[in-house]
This record gives structure tokens, C-alpha cells and sequence, in this order.
């Protein structure tokens, strides 16, 4: 596999409109062709609470599509993480750790992460001391599984990093859609953790997002798209789907006077190592 890898998409069936996967051509079907025909050959979907969780190993356990009719390619190898997002951390993470547990038996690699998890202090859709619970209690899962940890951070970076200090950093974590600039990265990168970049690096505000990447080393640089959210210039407005991942990535690419290619290849390789997957 040589094409882009999606650190982080939302493709389970919560989040796509019209038909469910297994009626025919899906709409999922149709978003992992799209995927496979824009060079996307690897994603992770994410989980955001149980039955999300329970979406997203469906997925990774699907067979991947063929793309293009007999004799086409085959659609993105996918996988899965399992967690509690903060807005719904006041359900309090047990009901993530029993299905982790679950899926985790049956052996088959599915599973690459805990999360997303962390910290959202502005829309506080749960009170900030279940959020710091919940955040902990996956910090923890991610440490007796030996999994990648991935964290959602909004307008919460002392709080994040008192518990990470707290909780210890798993050995691979990655911080999720990054949104803040040149200080917040470089905490990122000194506690470890690899760096993941969405199509707000398109966006024409987000100059401190932009220093940021500029600081970020390749190998602990990862994109992703975040759909169905974020979509990134030109596409911004739209439902945003894994596909559009080579337009953050040529915005990365602009920001690192680099070519593309050098940010698929890094970005990719960065991802296969941050969530220890095998191909």
C-alpha cells in the first residue's frame, strides 16, 4: 500500500444519510469507493460512544469493496477505535470499556484505538470533572490494552496536559485535529505524541494552525479528515468524506515546501506507525 491513510474519519452508519450498509449499495459503499479512487488506501473510523464504537468495528470488518467492477481495485483497509467522546462523557466510559473488552477478544486486529477522547471546554456539552473521568478512565484502557490513544482537544490544554502528566502518556498517542498554534505542538511533540491535521490547515483563518504544521517533523505528522465534518477548501460546506484527504494534504505539503507525494508517503508511514498497523 502506497496511497494516502485517513487518520480519522467517521464512516460508520450514525453519520451517512440514505441507505445502511447492507442494503445493496450503501452509502458507504459509494464513500469508500470515492475513497480508494482519490488514493486512499488505509483509514481509521472512530468511535464517539458504544454504539458508534460497535459502527466503526463493523466497518473495519466489512470486506473492502471492489472498486471499478471485475477486475478493479479494492476500496480502503479500514480499522477501528472504541471511546467515549467529552460531549458524552457524563455516560461515564464503562459501557466503552465492556465493549472494548468484547472486541478486543476476538483477535482479529480490528480494533488499533482507544478513543476519541479528551477535553472540550467550549461547547461543555458534559461538566468539565465527568470529562477529566472519562478521560482518564480511557487513558488508562489504552495502557492495560497496549493500544494508540486518540484525543479531542478544544480550549482545554492545561487541563489535558495535567492528566496525560497525571495518567502517563501512552507510547502511542495522537492528538486529534489539532487547533492549536506553534506552543501547543511543540507539548504535543515533546510529550511524544504524533500530531493530526484536518482541513482547518485549508482554512483561511487559521494562520496558528499552519506555524504549527511548519514545527511538526514528518514522522510524527499525521492527516486526516475528521468526516463528515471540517470538509477543507474547495469542498468546505459540503459533508466533508474521506476522499477530500489529498486536499489537506496538499495544504500540508504548501505549508512544508514539499511535494505531495512526500506528505502521503510520511503521513501514511507516520499513521501505520502510530496505530501499529500491520500493512
Amino acid at each position: 500500500m502506497g496511497g494516502w491513510f485517513d487518520s480519522h474519519c467517521h464512516v460508520q452508519e450514525k453519520y451517512l444519510g440514505g441507505d445502511h450498509p447492507g442494503d445493496g449499495e450503501s452509502d458507504l459503499d459509494r464513500v469508500l469507493e470515492r475513497a480508494a479512487s482519490a488514493g486512499i488506501d488505509r483509514l481509521v473510523c472512530i468511535g464517539t460512544g458504544v454504539a458508534t464504537s460497535r459502527q466503526a468495528v463493523a466497518v473495519a470488518r466489512r470486506e473492502p469493496v471492489s472498486v471499478g467492477g471485475s477486475g478493479g481495485g479494492r476500496g480502503p483497509r479500514a480499522w477501528a477505535s472504541i471511546g467515549l467522546h467529552p460531549h458524552e462523557a457524563s455516560e461515564g466510559a464503562d459501557g466503552v470499556a465492556r465493549l472494548l473488552e468484547e472486541e478486543l477478544a476476538a483477535g482479529d486486529g480490528a480494533v488499533v484505538a482507544v478513543g476519541e477522547c479528551g477535553l472540550d471546554y467550549y461547547y461543555e456539552h458534559s461538566p468539565r470533572d465527568a470529562q477529566r473521568a472519562a478521560f482518564a478512565a480511557q487513558i488508562a484502557l489504552a495502557h492495560t490494552h497496549k493500544l494508540a490513544l486518540v484525543i479531542h482537544a478544544r480550549d482545554a490544554w492545561d487541563d489535558l496536559f495535567d492528566i496525560l502528566g497525571a495518567e502517563g502518556v501512552p507510547e502511542r498517542t495522537v492528538l486529534h485535529c489539532f487547533t492549536g498554534g506553534p506552543e501547543e505542538v511543540d507539548r504535543c511533540l515533546r510529550g511524544g505524541m504524533f500530531v493530526s491535521f484536518s482541513g482547518i490547515v485549508t482554512f483561511k483563518n487559521a494562520g496558528e494552525v499552519r506555524r504549527a504544521v511548519a514545527r511538526c517533523p514528518l514522522d510524527r505528522l499525521l492527516v486526516e479528515t475528521d468526516s463528515p465534518f471540517l470538509a477543507p477548501v474547495p469542498k468546505r460546506g459540503q459533508t466533508n468524506e474521506p476522499s477530500y484527504l489529498p486536499f489537506v494534504g496538499a495544504a500540508v505539503a504548501e505549508v512544508k515546501g514539499c511535494d505531495v507525494e512526500t506528505i502521503m508517503t510520511g503521513s501514511a508511514a507516520a499513521a501505520a506507525t502510530a496505530f501499529a498497523t500491520m500493512v
